[in-house]
């Protein structure tokens, strides 16, 4: 029985690191915003491509192994994922759109 928790102790700490090495990119590139990664990509800059990617990341991270999906059916799991996947691609791209052109639109009577 030792020998479990012992393993979950090391699993959550990987976890743990992986999901802080991801975390201080996050930062790191929120606080120093390289001008390279300010080019338009498609919908909005590289660099807020970066942050959805790393953020989609950790999300499936944590529910991978917080929620325990690895032990679940292949199919459960896929329609979890999948449906998040679905709907933060939804969510993402009506914000892209919608936001360009609340930008587009506002441009003449606000100063940003």
């Amino acid at each position: 029985m030792a020998h479990a928790h012992e393993s979950n102790t090391k699993r959550i700490w990987i976890v743990f690191g992986i999901l802080s090495i991801i975390t201080l990119v996050e930062v790191y590139l929120g606080i120093i915003k390289p001008e390279a990664l300010h080019l338009s990509g498609p919908g909005t800059s590289w660099l807020n491509w970066i942050f959805i990617i790393l953020t989609l990341a950790k999300a499936y991270g944590i529910a991978w192994v917080f929620m325990h999906l690895e032990g679940e059916n292949k199919w459960f799991r896929r329609s979890i994922v999948w449906s998040g996947v679905f709907l933060v691609s939804y969510l993402v791209t009506l914000l892209l759109i919608e936001g360009g052109y609340v930008f587009d639109t506002l441009s003449p009577l606000v100063r940003w």
